[in-house]
């Protein structure tokens, strides 16, 4: 179902389970000054899900935001043809089939260029991840850096939660820490994202914090500063 988050600004939250475990994600749309979607993380997608997108716009870009969140890609550009794919990099070499996409890195394509900054967190070559922050509405968006699952919900996923760390606040998993190998380039990645003025997080995997994210965010990351 299409969520309203704030002005111009939308999620989807889809049922996904990793490895048996029922992790959920999450897709966040943002409608550019073009009328244009910006889509973060696509999910499955069916019909109706589909109608209702198109309904607040045209899907100009579809992002792969790490070496993760790329399972839908396929799907959804079938779906939204005439949208530009744009890929974390080292997604190709998991996904010779997106040898077509545009590769993201440091600085912005011209699509969002001047609504949407963006930072890529290196120091973690199997992830990869790109931040976002949309300076409108004053949103990080995030994929795997950080969880938020306050109510873990079933067995399996609290187990989850509670082995990496992330259960029941804002956190980094234990997981995610052990990929980042370069904690010097992650650190500056980190510095980046904290100097913006953003005040929402949407997040792949958890609830969305609607205020004070910025305050909330910054211990998360605590353990850059660890030896």
């Amino acid at each position: 179902m299409l969520r309203t988050i704030t002005d111009n600004l939308w999620v989807i939250d889809h049922p996904f389970k990793m490895m048996g475990i029922a992790l959920g994600t999450r897709t966040t749309l943002i409608r550019l000054a073009d009328g244009g979607l910006f889509m973060h993380s696509p999910g499955p997608m069916d019909a109706e899900l589909i109608e209702s997108v198109d309904e607040i716009g045209p899907v100009h870009a579809i992002v792969a935001p790490n070496d993760f969140h790329h399972l839908y890609i396929e799907e959804n550009a079938n779906a939204w043809p005439d949208a530009a794919v744009f890929i974390a990099p080292g997604l190709r070499d998991k996904r010779p089939d997106l040898a077509d996409a545009e590769v993201l890195d440091e600085t912005a394509p011209e699509l969002w260029r001047n609504e949407i900054d963006q930072v890529w967190m290196r120091g973690a070559p199997k992830v990869n991840e790109i931040a976002f922050f949309h300076k409108s509405s004053r949103t990080l968006i995030l994929a795997d850096l950080a969880f938020n699952l306050i109510e873990p919900g079933p067995f399996l996923l609290r187990l989850f939660a509670r082995i990496n760390g992330a259960s029941g606040r804002l956190a980094s998993s234990r997981l995610m820490k052990m990929m980042y190998r370069d904690r010097q380039a992650a650190r500056a990645g980190v510095e980046k994202i904290l100097a913006w003025d953003f005040d929402r997080l949407t997040l792949c995997h958890g609830e969305i914090v609607e205020s004070g994210a910025k305050a909330s965010l910054a211990p998360t990351f605590d353990w850059l500063r660890e030896i």
